[in-house]
């Protein structure tokens, strides 16, 4: 069923003041969402945060249920957590490496990730590979398979990454690995809630995940899956405290059985009801109808750039996200996010923090990052190609 876009516009408040096209950072939520976590807090005032949570224990624990509704994998392998970053460590601090243990990553890794990663090679001596990418800007999905030896422990693929419109074939890579030990680990940040993604589909390990971007949740949220198999290799998460795990001996924790392991006791409770009532809104919207819709506003969008003298598009890759990415010539990215600002329209700047990886051997210092989503309109796109348009190379 098409998407009924005036009434998510009217759902949207945010949509009466400016044309967001920053979705990739933070994107609008809807009021549903909003009115959640207000009356939430609200309760916590008049009630004490510890019995609110106690009381409303059942519909913070839909969550997980929705989670899995949306996204695959069964509740009890969901955990709710503080953003994607805490996430993505969650599932992959439980890891244990030994010197020589090799971990494949791409060139579209995230700084975040990147700390997680490192970490392992400082402290437990493994070996960190970057697999290159093709000739379209991908993962090189063959170069990736004949990377896997008897000491390949994970693979760590971004679904979409943050500075660019690239989406990674990760259930191309996940039929690879299936048959492996290989563990698999995707960050969907950028992709949930923008794409379909199905924890089963992918063949993946450990998928992470935020709410406050194309799920239109809360900040401070996130969530981590963990496979049933992938558990069972895993030790205490960093951070884990008494609620991911029993304090069984003086000197022993063990982590809890499911992915509750990875959730600290000190939550946004408030934040976990409002992203519940936001997962929910991206299934009763349709997932598969959010996706087509964003193809079709990207590429208008994309288009509409190449066209223009003087402008580059960077996005790469077979298939393209809802970020669009670029630079026009004699202009600097953060200069011209705050001309776009100064008519309203939200986009923001991607630099080598974002993309260390990838942006210095393709001669790129910065990018102009306009990311689209469902509720924006062709007009909101036209306004973004008139404003560039507008400068002069």
């Amino acid at each position: 069923m098409p998407i009924d876009i005036d009434a998510v516009r009217r759902e949207t408040p945010g949509c009466a003041f400016v044309a967001h096209l920053n979705n990739a950072g933070a994107s609008l939520p809807p009021s549903i969402v909003v009115d959640t976590v207000v009356d939430y807090l609200q309760e916590e005032a008049l009630h004490g945060g510890y019995e609110t949570a106690e009381a409303r224990e059942a519909d913070l624990d839909v969550v997980y249920t929705n989670a899995a509704a949306l996204l695959g994998g069964e509740p009890e392998n969901w955990a709710f957590v503080e953003s994607a970053t805490r996430a993505w460590n969650a599932g992959f601090s439980a890891l244990r490496f030994s010197p020589g243990d090799r971990i494949l990553t791409t060139k579209a890794e995230y700084a975040s990730n990147m700390g997680g990663l490192l970490r392992a090679t400082e402290i437990q001596g493994a070996e960190l590979v970057v697999v290159p990418d093709d000739d379209s800007g991908q993962v090189d999905v063959a170069a990736l398979e004949s990377l896997l030896d008897d000491r390949t422990r994970l693979v760590s693929i971004v679904h979409a990454p943050t500075q660019g419109g690239l989406v990674n074939p990760v259930a191309e890579v996940g039929r690879i690995l299936r048959d492996t030990p290989i563990l698999y680990q995707v960050d969907a940040c950028q992709s949930v809630g923008q794409l379909p993604v199905n924890v089963e589909e992918i063949g993946c390990d450990i998928l992470s995940f935020t709410g406050r971007k194309y799920v239109r949740g809360p900040r401070g949220t996130g969530m981590v899956w963990a496979s049933d198999a992938a558990l069972d290799r895993m030790a205490n998460p960093a951070g884990v405290d008494g609620s991911g795990a029993d304090w069984d001996a003086p000197m022993q924790l063990t982590p809890l059985p499911g992915a509750r392991r990875f959730e600290p006791f000190e939550l946004f409770y408030a934040g976990k009801a409002g992203l519940a009532v936001a997962l929910d809104y991206v299934s009763s919207v349709g997932i598969e109808e959010i996706a087509s819709r964003n193809q079709r506003l990207a590429g208008r969008l994309r288009g509409g750039l190449v066209s223009m003298p003087g402008v580059r598009v960077t996005d790469k890759g077979l298939r393209l996200s809802a970020l669009v990415t670029f630079n026009v010539k004699g202009h600097d990215s953060l200069v011209i996010e705050g001309l776009l600002r100064e008519r309203n329209i939200n986009v923001s700047t991607s630099g080598p923090m974002s993309a260390r990886l990838d942006f210095p051997e393709r001669g790129i210092d910065n990018v102009v990052r306009a990311s689209v989503h469902y509720f924006n309109t062709e007009e909101e796109i036209d306004a973004v190609l008139e404003a560039v348009g507008d400068l002069r190379p």
